[in-house]
């Protein structure tokens, strides 16, 4: 009996298990996302609430998810598309079309087309989204933002990655990273190089930004000789919203942000706007940054047409720390400043104007047209002790002498930069099934007036007054290019882009350098830059490219000032990558070789601005393998590594000592290591919280193009912690972030940029090595509390 009445309870059980499971039997969503013309959107993302699990779907568009039966929102995006949201009743396996429409509020399809790349263009390159940048915008700039793609390294003078921060590319320098805002560049049109300083906070008015490594695809100004760097501001918002971002953090670091936006006003028009105020102590003593920045926007859309007005601009202050540290000051004290004068400070400020006006025409025709004026104006104050007077014009008298004997005394001169940059852009994209044509012209005209004043003296000369110039001259700059590229399919798999640039260049200066050398240039420059590749798509998770870029720029006006037998530089970049999707790991492979001939190298020493001399070198190369991950461990767990191997050279480099030349063979490219590597580990333990753990390794690199030891930077090893909670409200804020950011969690000492130069005395054969290094900061923190509206 008692037998009979366990195989009842144990058959009772097994029915109750069975009808369980089917009840909560696993199901399988699946179905395609089109646009309007039943395209497949390769990248569409599926998210299902109130789960949040997702994926992404492939080349073909499809997509596939393992769900249990029940009620689900299906929420569907795509960049460029407008977001759909629909319920869905899950009880039996099910297929699905998703088709999105063109969202005329984001500017990306027409606005940067031409110098952006899509997913399956030959050209390697890392998108970052809105929803990214917002985890760790605390305050630092852009460059450190971008501390964790492939390949980068970042830098700032203050320690703290806010003031003057710096990034390298492939080991390139950012003078050679091509800059655009809106497909309007941003590169100064002498220096080549980008000042973030003067748009502090810009981060927050990103709404994407794409980083192309190599040549990249043909944009607007100065040729990319590392890497592109794409941005794209704030899109048109649907409703009305707002937002005031506040954050507090070690060496008194805070960031204070208003943001808003009134909407589709009447279904056309929208007003967005911010204004932000950021401020730092700086690690290093004193190196204190101080950043002022506005943004304001108008926008009118209808069905085919997009207009926008755009302002934005900045006024920084920072305080001197370009020098770095001597060897002995940083076993010393690291946080050391060896200036003491209290106004040894940058001043400059910057206001850009922008209007785009973004027209479709039909199904297969658009274009843009773009307007952008610059006005920049600062200048940086310094002291200088036994000063010769011979470099000041008879503004001053000599109330001593200099190391070398000659007549000198105490003053303090401000050397300023006046100057006016234009723009005009036109595009125009044709696109049907068969083929994608873009082609257009840009025309930039520049103007900067570099003078120099003496503020105050030991002693004036009778006849002088303060502020008298003691040097003077002016630039003009005129930059004009014509592109056209188009990509089409070869056969159903395989796919051709085609890309041809012309660029001319004529740049004319003539006056005297701060050091009062003749300064007289009137350059011209002729450049074809041809590029073309192959995307093979082996299946529907795989695809293969291969391309070749060649590109031609011209010397900056640094160069001019170190040496006038300074010419252009050209470099054949070659790429052939691997990129597979699936729903659990998205991987991005490629080898590079950037054959340079001319490169202008930096030497390793700095001017009297702090800026890297260079020089140019015949033959040298950087080859490497980047390898880009981003793995799906769980719906809660993700880990994002890369990882870049790289040999950079010059072939016979040619080494002169005390006026002695000698070839030491092939030598290491300085700031150029031969290991970088980052990883993020990202753990949502509930939802609305992602905790992150950040790290990045850098290799060993030398200051100089001699492989000297001595002069070298020890590799060095740092983490970040990064929290973001989002707490949802129904009453007055839509909801609150709350972000956490701990830079150097394990407090390293390290530092990651230095410079070496020879100096050499009036004796010959007399010399020294003189170099310094910019340490960085311990562990510190910032914190960020977010309202929005």
């Amino acid at each position: 009996m008692f037998l009979v009445k366990k195989a009842k309870r144990v058959a009772f059980l097994w029915v109750l298990f069975a009808t369980l499971m089917a009840n909560a039997q696993t199901l399988t969503l699946s179905g395609t996302v089109t646009d309007s013309n039943l395209k497949p959107l390769e990248g569409a993302n599926i998210t299902v609430k109130p789960q949040n699990q997702g994926t992404s779907t492939n080349f073909n568009g499809n997509f596939k998810l393992k769900l249990n039966q029940g009620v689900y929102v299906i929420e569907v995006s795509y960049v460029g598309f407008k977001t759909i949201t629909q319920r869905l009743n899950l009880v039996n396996n099910q297929q699905i079309t998703f088709q999105l429409h063109t969202d005329k509020t984001v500017l990306d399809e027409v606005l940067v087309s031409a110098v952006r790349v899509e997913k399956d263009a030959p050209v390697t390159y890392s998108n970052v989204t809105k929803k990214q940048i917002e985890k760790r915008n605390l305050g630092q700039d852009i460059p450190i933002l971008l501390n964790y793609l492939p390949s980068v390294t970042t830098s700032s003078d203050a320690g703290a990655g806010v003031g003057y921060t710096y990034y390298r590319v492939r080991g390139s320098d950012d003078s050679r990273v091509n800059v655009t805002i809106n497909g309007i560049p941003y590169n100064d049109s002498e220096s080549q190089g980008t000042y973030w300083v003067d748009l502090g906070d810009f981060a927050s008015s990103a709404e994407s930004i794409q980083l192309q490594r190599g040549v990249g695809t043909s944009t607007n100004g100065s040729g990319a000789f590392g890497a592109s760097l794409n941005i794209l501001t704030d899109a048109i918002a649907e409703n009305p919203n707002a937002e005031i971002a506040n954050s507090y953090g070690s060496y008194n670091t805070r960031k204070h942000t208003v943001k808003f936006s009134t909407g589709k006003l009447n279904d056309h028009f929208e007003l967005a706007g911010r204004l932000s105020k950021v401020y730092s102590d700086g690690y290093v003593d004193r190196a204190y940054t101080d950043l002022k920045s506005y943004f304001l926007q108008a926008s009118y859309v209808d069905k085919n047409t997009l207009i926008k007005a755009l302002t934005f601009g900045g006024k920084e202050k920072t305080y001197q720390s370009w020098y770095g540290l001597s060897s002995e000051e940083l076993k010393e004290n690291r946080r050391q400043n060896p200036y003491t004068y209290d106004n040894e400070t940058d001043n400059y400020w910057q206001d850009h104007y922008q209007l785009h006006w973004n027209q479709k025409i039909n199904n297969q025709w658009a274009t843009n047209v773009g307007l952008n004026y610059t006005k920049g104006k600062g200048y940086y104050e310094q002291y200088k002790k036994d000063s010769p007077v011979s470099n000041y014009n008879g503004i001053v008298e000599a109330t001593g002498e200099d190391w070398y004997g000659n007549p000198a005394t105490d003053l303090i001169v401000r050397p300023w930069l006046d100057n006016d940059f234009y723009v005009a852009n036109f595009n125009a994209k044709y696109k049907n099934k068969a083929i994608e044509v873009i082609s257009g012209a840009s025309y930039s005209h520049y103007t900067g007036n570099h003078f120099g004043e003496v503020i105050w003296a030991k002693k004036f000369a009778d006849d002088a007054n303060i502020r008298d110039r003691y040097y003077f001259s002016d630039a003009t700059k005129n930059d004009f290019s014509v592109f056209s590229k188009a990509s089409f399919n070869i056969i159903n798999q395989l796919k051709a882009f085609i890309d041809v640039q012309g660029r001319f260049v004529t740049y004319t200066t003539q006056g005297l350098t701060s050091d009062r050398n003749n300064l007289s240039i009137d350059k011209s420059y002729n450049f074809f830059n041809p590029k073309l590749g192959l995307t093979y798509k082996v299946n529907t998770k795989n695809n293969i490219y291969v391309s070749y870029a060649r590109a031609n720029r011209e010397p900056n006006r640094n160069d001019f000032e170190n040496g006038n037998d300074v010419t252009p530089e050209s470099l054949n970049d070659f790429e052939l990558g691997w990129r597979l999707k699936n729903e659990l790991l998205q991987l991005n492979t490629n080898v590079y070789y950037m054959l340079y001939n001319n490169q202008l190298i930096q030497t390793g020493g700095l001017n009297d601005v702090g800026a890297y001399l260079r020089e140019n070198v015949k033959d040298s190369y950087r080859l490497g393998l980047e390898i880009d991950a981003n793995i799906v461990v769980s719906k809660r767990f993700t880990i994002n590594q890369n990882i870049t191997l790289s040999s950079n050279k010059i072939k016979n480099f040619i080494l002169d000592r005390d006026g002695i030349q000698k070839n030491i063979g092939t030598t290491n490219i300085a700031f150029s290591p031969n290991l970088i590597t980052a990883n993020a580990l990202n753990y949502m333990p509930i939802d609305n919280l992602q905790l992150s753990l950040l790290s990045k390794f850098v290799d060993k690199q030398y200051l100089s193009n001699t492989n000297t030891e001595a002069s070298s930077l020890t590799g060095y090893f740092i983490s970040d912690f990064n929290a973001v909670y989002t707490l949802k409200m129904n009453k007055i804020f839509d909801s609150i972030v709350f972000t956490g950011l701990v830079n150097n969690l394990f407090n390293r000492e390290y530092v990651d940029r230095g410079y070496t130069y020879l100096n050499t005395w009036d004796t010959p054969g007399k010399s020294f090595e003189v170099q310094g290094y910019y340490p960085q900061a311990t562990r510190n923190f910032l914190l960020g509390l977010t309202l929005k509206f």
